[in-house]
């Protein structure tokens, strides 16, 4: 095998590559990345045996060969290297059979050891029919609505992801740990069919939405237990969670009978600072009153914070406390200047809005008075 292409063109897809299989640390052939030239392309392969990756990228192909290398030592040569065509060569048994990497024009040569392609897993990385459209931004969105908000409890492995249904003629994208719950809706797309609800391991959909350029559309399959995503020149596919996720529905409040209108940015600087001063806990109190809202610390040894906020709000005098983060996330993804909190106790829970109404909410239940 012997190939040509420009180095920045290579060392993004080995980055995303590398991206999938960091967590590998041992040396199996799973921490190698799949090269195949042929036909004018070099085909990039990369999995960690839940999610798989492929690309395909022009070069020029001197001879076709297939091989594999230690994607994390590829991924460190190619940023080492000055900006260019580099060339690419997989060696003989007669001379040794390492992947050979120069630059052309300088005087730099590397030599990877390789394990042949034919160690490396088989990869389904799409299929041949059962895509829907999808704009590219929307999704993008979804995800940054919700993927945060995923458990990290493995023993609540049904938890683990995001769940993803169609109900009530719309698409419906959700995740809890529990304590809170992210939820955000969209239009079904054209040729999209109803299809039982499915959990996403946040990986790949963390991966589609830094992959995808936020113009267009994507495809999306679902199919045989995996999810399929196709765009520009990536196809990628990752296994889903089995499990039944909790019923959601149960915890989204019918009515609640206060609502308090506040500036996004004041808010979240003011948690922040009070933040400082919180314990391992992370529990802040909300003391709500008409025109204001307090935000503190517990007292400690180490001190208080307290920090007042204006707000738009009338209603009984009431305190809520919080795990200070579950403020802090959902303020960082809504995309207005002003949001709304509503509540009806201080025992139940409370639910942020964007002003105006957007397609998502996010629900977290309040912590015990102390």
């Amino acid at each position: 095998m012997k190939f040509t292409v420009e180095k920045d063109l290579i060392l993004r897809e080995v980055q995303i590559a590398q991206e999938i299989i960091a967590s590998r640390s041992n040396m199996s052939i799973l921490s190698n990345v799949l090269l195949h030239a042929a036909e004018g392309e070099l085909i990039v392969r990369a999995t960690d045996l839940k999610v798989s990756f492929e690309t395909r990228i022009p070069v020029v192909v001197t001879e076709p060969g297939i091989t594999t290398v230690f994607c994390d030592k590829l991924q460190g040569i190619l940023r080492s290297l000055p900006e260019g065509e580099i060339e690419f060569e997989q060696g003989s048994a007669a001379t040794g059979e390492n992947f050979v990497i120069r630059p052309k024009f300088k005087e730099i040569d590397f030599r990877l050891r390789s394990i042949p392609a034919d160690k490396f897993p088989e990869l389904q990385t799409h299929i041949d029919s059962g895509y829907f459209d999808f704009p590219q931004a929307d999704f993008a969105e979804m995800v940054t609505q919700t993927a945060f908000a995923v458990s990290d409890d493995e023993t609540r492995f049904f938890m683990n992801g995001v769940y993803l249904e169609t109900a009530e003629d719309k698409l419906i994208m959700v995740a809890t740990d529990g304590r809170r719950l992210s939820l955000i809706s969209h239009e079904i797309p054209e040729g999209l069919e109803h299809f039982e609800g499915v959990i996403i391991p946040p990986k790949v959909l963390n991966l589609v939405r830094r992959l995808s350029t936020g113009e267009g559309t994507l495809q999306m399959a679902i199919a045989d237990k995996h999810i399929f995503f196709a765009f520009e020149n990536h196809y990628i596919s990752s296994s889903l969670i089995e499990g039944q996720f909790p019923n959601y529905r149960r915890v989204i409040p019918e009515t609640q009978h206060y609502s308090i209108q506040l500036e996004k940015a004041v808010f979240s600087e003011a948690l922040k600072r009070v933040a400082l001063m919180v314990e391992k806990s992370r529990r802040i109190y909300l003391d709500i009153s008409a025109g204001q809202i307090q935000i503190r610390s517990e007292e400690s040894e180490v001190g208080v914070a307290r920090e007042s906020v204006a707000v738009d709000f009338e209603g009984p005098d009431t305190t809520i406390a919080l795990n200070y983060m579950y403020l802090v996330d959902p303020l960082r993804v809504i995309n207005t200047d002003t949001i709304s909190i509503h509540f009806t106790e201080p025992n139940k829970a409370l639910t942020i809005y964007s002003e105006p109404l957007d397609r998502y909410y996010h629900i977290v239940m309040p912590m015990q008075l102390q």
